[in-house]
C-alpha cells in the first residue's frame, strides 16, 4: 500500500492496454509517462485471453516482455484479474456463465460483464486463473498492487440466470432456515405468494403488472451483494497467498446493489474510484435545469468513497472525451478542467489519481473515450496539463495522508439504500432530500461526509459530528436506534425527515405508533400524514420567526414524552399540525421534521443548527466555487476549486501559503475559470 498511499507524498497513473498496441509503441509509451510524471500503470484487466488463449492452455511471455520493460523503465504496475470479460471460448462452451435478463433471455458473447457471479463453471474458472495470474505475476518487483476485476456491479446489477436462482435458494435457506420464517418475513399471505417447496423461489421475475413482492427484491438485492462480494473476497483470497511485503489489493468504481463498505473490509486494503465529471456534459445532459451543478456533483461520489476510505486512489481519472460508438456523446475537457477534476478527487481524500487512459483507442466499443494522447499519440494541451498537474502535486506532497473536514454528517444504511430503489413512495422523499442536502451544503460551503450504520457501527464514529441528519430511515432497528441514541446523548444533534420508522428489515410496515422504534428518541407522535396533495398550494411550515415550504410529504406530528413542538405547519388542513419536534436526550437533542427537505428548508436547518459556512471566517467565496479542507495535525489545507469557465473574486481573510507557489496569500484573489487554489493556512 506504501507505494502510492503512504502519506508522504501524492501519486499519478495512468491505465495502459499493451494489448492494444504494437510492442514497439511500449518502450517510448513508459518513458513519456515517465518524463510527464506519470510512475504507475494499471494493466491487464480484459486480457483473460493473453494468458489463457484456449481453455488449460497457459502461456505469461506476453505480459512477462511488458513487466521486463517496466522494470527496466522504472514504471511501477497495478495488475488486474481478467475476470470482467470471459474469453469467447469460455462463453461459448459454457453458456451457464452468461447472466440473462428478466424474461431469461442471455446476453451473449461480445461487450464486457456479461457472466454471472453464481455459475459454478465460471467461479472455478475464475479461480484458476486469478491462481495463474498471482502465482506467476505477484513476484514481480515492479508490481505494487492488484485490481480485483473491473467495476464490480457496473452496467449489470440484476442477475437472472439459472445459476442465481438456485444460489439465492441457498442464501435464503441460510438467512431463514424455515420456509415458514421466509413466508412470514415476506408476507407471501398477501395474493396468495406462499410457498411450500424452496423449488418455487427463483430471482424476482417478469409479471404483469412488473410489480412483485417488495420483501422478495429486498432480499434478492441483498442476495445480489453478497454474491458480488463474494466473488470479489475469492479473488482477494487467493492473491494474498502470493502478495510481496507491502503490496495492496483493491478494486475500483463505486456501483448500486453492492455493500462496498462489506467488501472493502472482507477483501480490500482500501477501495479506488472512477471519477469521470465530465458524463455532466454528455449531449443528454444538456437538458438539466438552470444552475445544475453539472461536473461538481461528482463530489457527491467522492464522498461516498471517502466513507469507505477516508484517504483513497482514483484508478480511472477523467482526462479527455468520453463516448462509447452506441452511446455518450461528450466535449473534450477545457482547458483546466483535468486540473480541477484532479484537484477535486484529491480535496476529498484521493492521495492516488490515475488517468484513463495513456493513449484513445482505435478500435473496438470505446473508440470516443479520450486518454491523454489522441489517435496520433503526439504531444498536447493535455499532456502538457498532467506535466503542470504532477508540478503541482510534487509541491503539495507534505499534505497526503491528510483528512478531509467535516462538522456536518448524512446518515446512510443500504437498508433504506435498497429500499428507496424499490419503493417509490420512500425513493420520491429520499431522492429529493439528498438532492436538497447535497446542493445546499455545496452552494453553502459546508463540507460534509457520508456516515453509513452498519452492524459495527459504534457511537464513538458519530461523535466527531456536530450535527447529523438521516434523512428518511424507514427501515430501523432497535441496534442503530441505540447507536444514535448514544450519539445525541453524548451531545450530537440528530435530524430525521418524514417517513422514518414505519419498517421492520424485511420492508414490511411496522403496527407500532409512528415513527416507530424512533418515538422515543425524537418524542414524537404521528397520528396522521399525506402527501401533500397536488392541489394543496403551498404548504408551509413556521418556525419561530422563520416560515418556508414544505415537500412532498407532510407528517403530522405530535409531541409525545418531553418532546417540545418546533414549528407548525401554517396552510392547507395541515394547518395547525405539527412539522418539527425536538427531544433533549442527555446532552444532545433529536428533531423529527415531517417532511423532505429541499433547498429551502436545507439551508434554514443548517442556519439554525449553526453548522452552515464554518470557513466563513476563513475565506469569502462565490456559490460557483466548491471549498473542502484537509487537515493533518494541526496543519488545514484550503481547497479552493471554480467549477465556472468565467473568472471569480475570492478573499482570504487568513494569511496562508500557496502550496502551488510556495508564496504567501492573503486578500483578494482573482481565480480564471476553472482555476484551482490550494492553501496552507
Amino acid at each position: 500500500m506504501g507505494a502510492i498511499l503512504d502519506g508522504n507524498r501524492l501519486v499519478l497513473g495512468t491505465c495502459y492496454y499493451p494489448e492494444h498496441w504494437s510492442k514497439e509503441l511500449w518502450r517510448e509509451d513508459l518513458q513519456r509517462m515517465l518524463d510527464a510524471g506519470i510512475e504507475v500503470v494499471r494493466i491487464a484487466e480484459f486480457a483473460w485471453s493473453k494468458v489463457e488463449p484456449t481453455e488449460g492452455n497457459f502461456t505469461y511471455s506476453f505480459f512477462d516482455e511488458f513487466l521486463d520493460l517496466a522494470e527496466e523503465a522504472g514504471m511501477k504496475v497495478i495488475f488486474c484479474t481478467p475476470t470482467a470479460t470471459p474469453p469467447a471460448w469460455l462463453t461459448e462452451k459454457y453458456p451457464e456463465v452468461l447472466n440473462a435478463d428478466i424474461n431469461g433471455t442471455l446476453y451473449r458473447h461480445g461487450a464486457r460483464r456479461h457472466y454471472n457471479y453464481n455459475s459454478p463453471v465460471y467461479q472455478e474458472l475464475s479461480k484458476r486463473i486469478t491462481e495463474k495470474f498471482a502465482s506467476h505475476y505477484a513476484k514481480r518487483p515492479c508490481i505494487i498492487g492488484w485490481q480485483l476485476d473491473n467495476e464490480i456491479n457496473c452496467e449489470m446489477n440484476v442477475f437472472y440466470s439459472e445459476s442465481d436462482s438456485k444460489a439465492f435458494r441457498v442464501f435464503l435457506k441460510e438467512k431463514y432456515e424455515t420456509l415458514d420464517a421466509l413466508n412470514e418475513a415476506w408476507g407471501t399471505a398477501f395474493w396468495n405468494q406462499t410457498y411450500t417447496d424452496w423449488e418455487e423461489i427463483h430471482v424476482p421475475r417478469k409479471t404483469y403488472s412488473d410489480s412483485t413482492n417488495p420483501h422478495e427484491v429486498l432480499d434478492y438485492t441483498r442476495f445480489i451483494s453478497d454474491s458480488a462480494r463474494r466473488f470479489a473476497k475469492m479473488q482477494s483470497d487467493i492473491i494474498r497467498k502470493y502478495l510481496k511485503p507491502g503490496d495492496f489489493v483493491t478494486t475500483n468504481g463505486l456501483f448500486g446493489n453492492l455493500d462496498n463498505h462489506q467488501m472493502t473490509k472482507e477483501s480490500l486494503d482500501f477501495i479506488t474510484y472512477d471519477s469521470y465529471p465530465n458524463f455532466a456534459y454528455c449531449l443528454d445532459a444538456y437538458s438539466d435545469e438552470p444552475g445544475e451543478l453539472k461536473d461538481r456533483k461528482w463530489s457527491r461520489n467522492l464522498a461516498e468513497v471517502r466513507s469507505i476510505s477516508p484517504v483513497f486512489g482514483i484508478m480511472e481519472q477523467q482526462s479527455g472525451a468520453n463516448g462509447w460508438n452506441t452511446r455518450m456523446e461528450a466535449p473534450t475537457p477545457r482547458p483546466g478542467q483535468m486540473t480541477l477534476w484532479t484537484m477535486q478527487s484529491i480535496a476529498h481524500g484521493a492521495d492516488y489519481v490515475s488517468y484513463f487512459r495513456w493513449r484513445t483507442c482505435t478500435m473496438g466499443t470505446e473508440i470516443y473515450w479520450h486518454g491523454i494522447l489522441d489517435y496520433s499519440s503526439r504531444d498536447n494541451r493535455r499532456i502538457g496539463e498532467v506535466k503542470d498537474i504532477h508540478g503541482k502535486l510534487a509541491a503539495m506532497k507534505e499534505m497526503a495522508g491528510s483528512i478531509y473536514e467535516a462538522k456536518v454528517g448524512i446518515v446512510k444504511d443500504y437498508d433504506n439504500i435498497w429500499d428507496a430503489q424499490l419503493d417509490v413512495w420512500h425513493g420520491r422523499v429520499e431522492n429529493a432530500s439528498q438532492k436538497a442536502l447535497f446542493k445546499t451544503l455545496q452552494l453553502s460551503h459546508t463540507p460534509f461526509d457520508y456516515v453509513y450504520l452498519k452492524d459495527t457501527t459504534d457511537a464513538d464514529e458519530l461523535k466527531k459530528y456536530q450535527v447529523l441528519f438521516y434523512p428518511h430511515a424507514t427501515i430501523i432497528t432497535k441496534e442503530r436506534e441505540a447507536v444514535l441514541r448514544a450519539y445525541v446523548e453524548a451531545g450530537g444533534t440528530l435530524v430525521v425527515g418524514c417517513r422514518s420508522g414505519y419498517k421492520n428489515m424485511s420492508g414490511r410496515c411496522v403496527m407500532d405508533n409512528l415513527p416507530g422504534l424512533l418515538s422515543d428518541l425524537t418524542g414524537t407522535d404521528i397520528p396522521e400524514y399525506s402527501f401533500i396533495a397536488p392541489d394543496a398550494g403551498k404548504v408551509t411550515v413556521k418556525w419561530g420567526d422563520t416560515e418556508f415550504e414544505a415537500s412532498i410529504f407532510a407528517d403530522l406530528l405530535e409531541p409525545a414524552g418531553e418532546g417540545k413542538l418546533e414549528a407548525s405547519y401554517t396552510s392547507d388542513y395541515y394547518a395547525g399540525s405539527g412539522a418539527l419536534v425536538c427531544n433533549t436526550a442527555g446532552k444532545g437533542k433529536a428533531y423529527y421534521y415531517g417532511s423532505a427537505f429541499n433547498e429551502e428548508s436545507a439551508r434554514i436547518f443548517l442556519e439554525k443548527l449553526n453548522v452552515i459556512s464554518p470557513y466563513g471566517d476563513v475565506i469569502h467565496a462565490p456559490e460557483g466555487c466548491e471549498i473542502a479542507v484537509r487537515a493533518k495535525g494541526d496543519d488545514r489545507y484550503l481547497f479552493v476549486l471554480n467549477y465556472d469557465k468565467n473568472p471569480v473574486e475570492v478573499e482570504l481573510l487568513q494569511k496562508g501559503t500557496d502550496l502551488y507557489t510556495g508564496q504567501e496569500v492573503s486578500g483578494k484573489v482573482e481565480l480564471e475559470g476553472y482555476q484551482t487554489l490550494v492553501v496552507k493556512l
